[in-house]
């Protein structure tokens, strides 16, 4: 069971006081012994507010080592995200390209099947025209 220092002080300088009250060789020691355990639960006292310290200190240090992973590690991150980006931007613009590409073939394609067909159907015209002719 932990008893706190203030408590122990106030205990140990409350003895002290009734003890200087009695009198003769007894008292003396009495007194004397009192004095120890003051000085004893003092000393205790210290020696727990230097370990609180301590590890207030060592909480307070491990705190800030943590954080300073967690922002490398999200601007690692935030790093990833950004060369992801830039290369789905130029992969997108690398397709949109070839789209245009693919949709100039397609209409030039397209546009030469017409006049192939205009050509065809003209011959066929002239050849008709020719025949009523003779």
């Amino acid at each position: 069971m932990k008893i706190r220092p203030f408590t122990t002080s106030l205990l140990a300088a409350s003895l002290l006081l009734g003890l200087a009250a009695c009198k003769g060789p007894e008292a003396e020691k009495a007194r004397d012994d009192a004095a120890q355990a003051a000085d004893s639960a003092n000393a205790a006292a210290r020696e727990a507010v230097d370990k609180a310290a301590a590890s207030t200190r060592n909480a307070a240090d491990d705190a800030a080592a943590a954080s300073e992973r967690a922002a490398a590690e999200t601007q690692q991150a935030l790093d990833r995200a950004a060369a992801a980006t830039s290369e789905a931007a130029g992969e997108a613009k690398t397709a949109a390209k070839d789209a245009g590409v693919h949709a100039s073939d397609a209409t030039a394609d397209a546009a030469q099947k017409v006049a192939d067909k205009a050509r065809d159907v003209a011959d066929e015209a002239k050849k008709n025209a020719d025949e009523a002719k003779r």
